[in-house]
Parts: structure tokens; sequence; C-alpha cells
């Protein structure tokens, strides 16, 4: 048996959104709207974003003792979010500063606050946690170090070795499945590689993370998640934004359109279809059936406003 259908182990931010008519070059000063606060932050996100969905969600995270700590208790508590993962204090909560084009385009700089406190340490405290959820979805706004050691929870929880055996669609059998989304980008060692199932990104983060690769100057996703396969991960998503997602494990490749919308802002959208894959993997479904499902999240998420303001119900994503 299992608690949640998803934990998530990641950030959480206050977003200070500008809407601005274009977006500052260097050493430029534009003006832009009022400024306006959503509670944010990749982990937070993926976290209500699964938990408007349906899904049984907890989140293991560090805020500030602050007012914009309190704005994201009171979010994920709002979304039906399990926060007794979510550790008080030691240093102010995390801020994201955003700036919106009216294409929907976002920039984004981060200040992390209280998320670069989140230590392997809290991570080994919370193995009980980590143990009663199906899948863990990961990013990349804490600690790698930290990041690291829930891969070695895992490794742990399914007997040592990861082999790739044994592990069960998305069950949890063994250990939980984990998804990784490398955002912000960093070099990943081999054994957080080796849980990655799926590794979930982005164009810029596949670039990035295939680095002298030959394959990371071809213009082609397969190309990408067929170079990113070989590094060790069981399965690779690459996002592909309004053209949908490329899936891609050992056995085939394929392409899941989106649907076409008109998009008014994409922040968090990234964050809404990773939480929406995590949590249909603990179902049970297969990886492209629960990408499908996906990129229905992402596409809503992208109508609307803000982050976790713009994430859909269930109802909603049927209804688009």
């Amino acid at each position: 048996m299992h608690d949640y259908d998803l934990l998530v182990v990641g950030s959480a931010n206050a977003d200070l959104v500008i809407g601005v008519e274009r977006r500052p070059a260097a050493g430029e000063t534009v003006l832009g709207s009022d400024l306006v606060v959503h509670p944010g932050g990749k982990g937070a996100n993926q976290a209500v974003a699964a938990a408007r969905l349906g899904a049984r969600t907890a989140l293991l995270a560090r805020v500030g003792d602050d007012a914009y700590g309190r704005l994201l208790l009171e979010s994920q508590r709002a979304a039906g979010v399990d926060t007794a993962g979510v550790l008080v204090g030691d240093a102010p909560t995390g801020v994201a500063l955003i700036t919106v084009d009216p294409s929907g385009d976002n920039s984004i700089v981060v200040s992390p606050g209280a998320n670069a406190r989140l230590s392997p340490e809290d991570v080994r405290a919370a193995a009980a946690l980590l143990a009663s959820a199906r899948v863990v979805s990961l990013q990349l706004e804490i600690p790698l170090d930290t990041v690291a050691t829930v891969a070695e929870v895992v490794r742990t929880a399914r007997g040592g070795a990861d082999t790739g055996e044994g592990r069960g669609e998305g069950t949890g059998e063994g250990g939980p499945r984990v998804v990784l989304n490398p955002s912000p980008p960093a070099p990943l060692p081999a054994e957080v590689l080796a849980v990655c199932d799926p590794l979930v990104v982005n164009e810029h983060e596949a670039r990035f993370l295939l680095g002298d690769d030959p394959a990371g100057r071809e213009e082609t996703p397969d190309a990408w998640a067929a170079a990113l396969l070989a590094r060790g991960p069981r399965s690779v998503v690459v996002t592909l934004g309004a053209a949908g997602a490329l899936v891609a494990d050992r056995d085939r490749t394929a392409l899941v359109p989106s649907l076409p919308v008109k998009a008014v802002d994409t922040t968090g959208a990234g964050d809404a279809f990773t939480g929406a894959l995590a949590w249909r993997l603990g179902l049970g479904e297969d990886l492209e059936t629960a990408v499908r499902f996906a990129v229905r999240v992402g596409a809503a998420a992208v109508t609307r406003d803000g982050a976790q303001e713009s994430f859909p119900t269930a109802e909603e994503v049927a209804a688009l």
C-alpha cells in the first residue's frame, strides 16, 4: 500500500511577476505592469498541478518563516497537498523574479533562499515519506547533492544496484519510480541518471546535458533522446512546447502532439506537464499514455495567467 501517488521533492518560491511589452536587453531598463505575487517554485508547482488533478500528493521542501512561506503553505493545502514534509525556517523563502511579454514567453531569475538549505540529511530523515509514494518527482532548484541522495534512497529501497529490473510499471514496486526534470540544467551524475524514468527535458536542457556530444548539434529531438538514453536513464521525454512531446525508451520512440490553444502565459506550464505525467505514471499508465494526458494539461495551463492559478482540474482537461 502507498499513502501517496506522488511525492514531489523540490523547490517552493514566491513568484514576483511583471508584464512587459518586451523583455529588456543587457543594460536596458523597461517599464512594466504592477507587481503581482504568486505561489510558485518548480516543486510546489508540480505538487499543486498533480493534486488539483486528483492525485494523492505530498511535498518535501523548505520555506522561510515569513509571509511568502505562509503563502506557499496555504496554496499547497488549498490544492489538497500534504505539507507534513515541508520544513520551515533557517532562511528566507525562495523568490523568482519573472517578466512576461505579450506572447506569453517569460524570463526568470531565481533567488533560492530556503530551497538551497534542503539537505541530504532532510531527505534521509524523510525516508519513510519517500517509501510511501509510488512516484517521486525531482527538479534542480534544490542542491544537486540532495537530488543525488534521493536517488541513493531509492536505490536502497530497490535492494542496492539499480539494474532497471523489477520496477513494475509505475506501481512503486521495489521503491518509487523517479521522474526528473533537470531545470535549471546542471551536469547529472551517472547514479542520478540511472534512476530517471523518465528524464524530462526541453530543447535547452537536452542540449546542455549533451554538452559536446554531436547529437546536441542536431535539430531533431529523436537524436537528443537517443543520445540521452545512452547516458543511463530508463526513458526520456523531450517537451516541444506547442508541438507536444517526444517519448523515448529502449524499445521505441513516439511523437505525442499537443492541442492548438492560444498561449497567454507559459509560466509553470512545464511544471503542470511534469506533475500530471508523474501522477499518471503512479496510476500505472505506460509512458506514452501518461504523456498524452500531460500534454493536454500543459496546453490548458498556458491559456491562463500565472503558474499555480493556471493549473486545470481533471474536468477542465477533459473539456479541452
